[in-house]
């Protein structure tokens, strides 16, 4: 086999020797392409953005885009910055698939502005499912400290407080209104049916899914929030999601709706959403996105208190890294076999 014949992957991302090893061992025909004196040191698992501190000398950093500029497949987008994509699709035409470590890594293709020409070129992925499991177990976990009012606890528990016995509300027989039915948003949906929750879900596109008792379109938020005791938000940023959840939806929610969003912080107006917690409107919200990271320190949000805030790490463990690796693999071996790859970006909707 000759080198033309081979399947050039450049690692432009933090990745672990045996992760490369890993990539490298799918096909004969792969030729792995990394080095690491380039790439920024992982201040933890998923960490692909690397150590703030690391910087490129001009030789290095020449280095670097060399490399990138070589590549038929692109693992990660470099230095995870959308001027760096659309400075090296503009140098590579050789370029035809970019992995992006984000499950929402569309809106990194689309601030990226690439012309029409590299979007019928290159497919774009992304790494949907790795979060799956944690981010929906990060949902439920949202979701029982509203129904079990987590802030009452709290506050009662610092008062050295014990009240006459409280009539609690249970999960099982409450309805669940999940926006975003992708990997992340069936996986919530699996563990809400097995809590015996009654199920209604909102996607793009109208058709069933399993164990979701009724699938909605986007357009039809209006008509069904009011039916729903918890809201799960697993959405990605998009201008047709920007402000979805805002003071209508909020007003016309059940009084005490719990909001959970393992989504995309934007999802949510939140001054709204703030509005609505001072009210009670919203009993409790569980936020592990905003509009703005890190949340800025002005924010009504960090005193509130009915709602949780986390650092955008609910789908954050030891094993991420390997899950994203094991997509990436899948879907070579899709590549190198010309069938079509899984987790493509739709650029006209950014996801």
């Amino acid at each position: 086999m000759s080198e033309q014949d081979k399947v050039r992957v450049v690692v432009a991302t933090p990745l672990a020797p045996e992760l490369c090893d890993r990539v490298a061992a799918v096909d004969p025909r792969v030729e792995v392409v990394v080095d690491q004196e380039l790439l920024p040191p992982m201040r933890h698992p998923a960490d692909f953005a690397g150590d703030p501190s690391f910087h490129r000398t001009p030789e290095q950093q020449a280095r670097f885009d060399a490399l990138v500029d070589s590549a038929e497949v692109l693992y990660g987008i470099p230095d995870v910055q959308p001027p760096a994509l659309a400075r090296t699709v503009a140098a590579n035409p050789k370029l035809r698939w970019v992995m992006t470590m984000a499950a929402g890594g569309g809106s990194q293709v689309l601030a990226a502005n690439l012309p029409d020409e590299a979007l019928q070129r290159i497919v774009f992925t992304t790494s949907a499912g790795a979060h799956g499991i944690p981010l929906a177990e990060w949902a439920i976990f949202g979701l029982f400290c509203g129904r079990k009012e987590l802030p009452r606890l709290q506050r009662q528990q610092r008062a050295h407080d014990w009240p006459t016995r409280v009539v609690g509300h249970p999960i099982e027989g409450s309805t669940v209104l999940i926006a975003g039915l992708g990997g992340i948003g069936q996986q919530v949906a699996k563990r809400c049916k097995a809590l015996g929750m009654t199920v209604l879900g909102l996607k793009r596109r109208v058709s069933e899914v399993e164990n979701v008792d009724e699938v909605h379109a986007l357009d039809d938020l209006e008509s069904i929030v009011g039916r729903a005791d918890h809201i799960v938000l697993t959405l990605p940023g998009t201008p047709q999601t920007e402000k979805l959840i805002n003071g209508r939806i909020l007003s016309l929610a059940k009084p005490g709706v719990t909001v959970v969003n393992v989504g995309r912080g934007t999802v949510i107006d939140e001054d709204a959403l703030v509005d609505a917690l001072r009210s009670g409107q919203v009993g409790f919200a569980a936020l592990d996105v905003f509009a703005v990271e890190p949340l800025p320190a002005d924010s009504p949000l960090w005193d509130l208190e009915n709602v949780l805030v986390s650092p955008h790490s609910g789908g954050l463990d030891s094993k991420e890294d390997e899950r994203i690796c094991a997509i990436f693999c899948d879907n070579l071996r899709a590549y190198l076999a010309g069938r079509p790859l899984a987790n493509v970006v739709d650029p006209s909707s950014g996801y």
